[in-house]
């Protein structure tokens, strides 16, 4: 089964919560060309490996936690061996880890003898972590409250789109900690840019790039380029995405950014 990575095409920060997170209102939408990769083999007892070493394969491991969380919920042992190839880079803000724990969800409560109902699955994958109830749904959604709170919306034009991530990862906690107080860095363009009739924004960049400043330039960089029609951080970071006009060549534009800013720059090109 495919576990698709995700792209922010907004984040507005309204405020902090009573319970510690931040109240959001974000619009998301699926890589379905850049995906984990989960395989679930009936076994004797419970097992996992993933591909990636510096990964955990013990209860911190989304994948882990979704088995456990989902066999503890229905009362009913999931006796798998689960194997994760991890595509989607971590730390990014592509929402890997929320993917491969919404994807083992939907694939091992169809195993069950009695699987959970659509609401049950939504409440228990909330409790995994705020991105994880949007991958149970539609392709492109509106994410509210902390983001548990999906309602579909129509996907976005097709269009080129690159991402790039440097070697750095960046803390979703520590961006969320500062992102209401960071300052804008002088020259920079945080306002919205217009695409497909979305406004697209990012608040929590102030933080991020206010401590990152590598991913404010790039950022700036590739806006200042005639093939980039929009370009954002997804997530906390530290992926930058690039949408780029139809015609555009992504190839060519990876060259010269590898050029520009550093050769071990990992990119993947695809559409939106």
């Amino acid at each position: 089964m495919l576990s698709p990575a995700k792209i922010n095409l907004s984040i507005r920060i309204l405020g902090k919560r009573s319970d510690g997170y931040h109240e959001i209102d974000t619009v998301m939408t699926k890589l379905s060309g850049l995906a984990d990769e989960i395989t679930i083999i009936p076994a004797s007892e419970f097992s996992f490996t993933c591909s990636d070493p510096s990964l955990p394969n013990d209860e911190t491991n989304l994948v882990v936690k979704a088995t456990k969380s989902l066999s503890e919920k229905s009362g009913q042992a999931l006796s798998f061996n689960i194997h994760l190839e991890k595509r989607i880079p971590h730390g990014a803000g592509l929402g890997g880890g929320s993917s491969n724990a919404a994807t083992t969800l939907l694939a091992l409560n169809g195993q069950l003898t009695y699987p959970l109902p659509a609401n049950e699955l939504h409440e228990l994958a909330a409790t995994l972590g705020s991105d994880v109830p949007f991958f149970l749904y539609a392709a492109t959604a509106r994410c509210t409250g902390r983001g548990e709170i999906v309602s579909a919306v129509p996907p976005p034009s097709s269009h080129p789109i690159i991402l790039f991530k440097p070697a750095f990862s960046v803390s979703t906690a520590e961006a969320y900690r500062n992102c209401l107080d960071a300052k804008p860095i002088s020259g920079m363009r945080y306002n919205p840019q217009n695409y497909g009739g979305l406004h697209l924004f990012n608040d929590l960049e102030k933080a991020v790039f206010e401590k990152h400043r590598y991913l404010a330039e790039l950022k700036d960089w590739l806006l200042k380029r005639r093939d980039t029609k929009a370009a954002l951080m997804s997530g906390s970071g530290s992926t930058i995405y690039a949408i780029l006009h139809p015609k555009a060549k992504p190839e060519a534009l990876i060259e010269i950014v590898h050029r520009y800013f550093d050769d071990n720059l990992w990119t993947w090109s695809g559409t939106l």
